[in-house]
């Protein structure tokens, strides 16, 4: 388990434009890093601002992301281009044009950024907005 509580801890473990943790990580801080974020365990965080994201599972209240490739997301609050996920469970989604969900999509509500988008997609579960 790695544990990060300042921002700058973080920048001191990105190499090649790339935060790579081979575990579970938790951020004890907000973090926004111009990198990618490459989990092999789970992430806890509260807010993260970073260009793509790949983990098992995602913990947090916010995330701003390019793209997010995950097993479970939680978070209060999501802002990305493109989502693909096992689950998602948030309180709004708020995507550029792709949101797909193998399981569930569970929110109180979820709204493309641009007019030319993609309805989300649930393949095995639905879209429930509470």
């Amino acid at each position: 388990m790695k544990t990060y509580k300042t921002q700058q801890e973080v920048e001191k473990d990105i190499q090649n434009n790339e935060l790579l943790i081979k575990d579970d990580v938790t951020f004890e801080c907000s973090i926004t890093i111009s990198a990618s974020i490459k989990v092999t365990g789970n992430i806890n965080a509260k807010d993260i601002n970073a260009w793509d994201i790949n983990a098992w599972n995602i913990n947090a209240k916010n995330i701003n992301a390019g793209d997010i490739n995950a097993w479970n997301i939680n978070a209060r609050d999501i802002t990305a281009m493109d989502i693909n996920a096992w689950s998602i469970n948030a309180r709004n989604i708020l995507y550029y044009a792709f949101c797909c969900a193998y399981n569930s999509i569970i929110c109180l509500s979820i709204k493309a950024k641009r007019d030319k988008h993609q309805t989300p997609i649930c393949l095995d579960g639905e879209l429930k907005i509470k």
